[in-house]
């Protein structure tokens, strides 16, 4: 993956001058380990949001000093971020579309949104619809190592374009849907639609790596998808649940299978096309 010396935009924020004093308070949903779960690319936060409570915040601004290696991450993800947006602008250019920017925000800890509650990194990365804004303790890139095996540098690029894939749904109309439906359905059902609406983030992630070389200054390999796939497959429904409670219900699946994220994953590169990355209507996910 060649990415040093790539454009970044001027969408990104970096709130890692702000500290907070505040302590995080988990309310009755079992802890960092179901929020991972809830949240872990992509859930929805304006429902585990709502299970923190801040007290005590204090927001000090001074100056950050960062080590080598997050510098570097610092610059990757700017660079994949921009290079997201690029290939997006793009797809919508053609499609007689207007591109609305989102913008990436990095952070320590936890920070607060303009709509979703208060952001921290125990969700790992999220997509804010209210704002816009794509959030992302770069801590997280450990977790991709150390916890979920996903190792790679593509691996937390394909983080950053599921969040935006998010965006896309938000622009597209898909998460108006979504949360339509959450007001008519009960809660298996829904669960259902909400998976949908997760594979076709992993979908969109890989229509941008279709593109990218193409469209944007970040260069693929073929390494790289199967990094990517693997990534996908890390954070499956199926596997994250046996991780946590040792067992799988599939009722309780959110964002699907180790086997469908690196399929949807996939199809998006082998189509780059975004009509085939109708998941509501898919068959095999009814």
């Amino acid at each position: 993956m060649r990415w040093k010396g790539g454009r970044k935009s001027g969408n990104f924020q970096d709130r890692r001058g702000m500290s907070s004093g505040g302590k995080l308070a988990l309310g009755g949903v079992g802890g960092i380990v179901v929020l991972l779960l809830g949240l872990l690319l992509g859930g929805d936060p304006q429902d585990l949001l709502q299970q923190l409570q801040v007290t005590g915040m204090q927001q000090v601004e001074g100056p950050v000093e960062i080590s080598a290696e997050e510098a570097e991450l610092t610059e990757f993800v700017q660079v994949v971020h921009t290079s997201v947006g690029d290939v997006w602008e793009e797809i919508f250019r053609r499609e007689r579309l207007q591109f609305r920017p989102d913008t990436l925000v990095v952070y320590w800890d936890q920070t607060p949104t303009d709509g979703c509650g208060m952001g921290a990194s125990a969700y790992g990365p999220f997509y804010c619809p209210a704002d816009e804004n794509v959030y992302i303790d770069l801590s997280f890139n450990e977790e991709l190592r150390n916890r979920f095996g996903a190792t790679g540098e593509f691996a937390m690029a394909y983080v950053i374009a599921h969040e935006v894939g998010h965006h896309v749904q938000n622009l597209l109309g898909a998460m108006d849907k979504v949360n339509r439906a959450r007001q008519q359905l009960n809660e298996k059902d829904y669960n259902k639609v909400q998976v949908m609406l997760e594979l076709q983030a992993d979908f969109y992630a890989g229509v941008w790596a279709h593109h990218a070389n193409r469209t944007s200054d970040v260069q693929l390999e073929y390494n790289d998808i199967i990094d990517g796939m693997k990534a996908a497959e890390a954070v499956g429904d199926d596997r994250l649940q046996m991780q946590a409670q040792g067992k799988v219900v599939p009722e309780a699946f959110t964002h699907g299978t180790s086997e469908q994220r690196a399929y949807w994953f996939k199809k998006g590169y082998d189509t780059g096309d975004i009509r085939q990355g109708d998941t509501f209507n898919d068959p095999s996910l009814q």
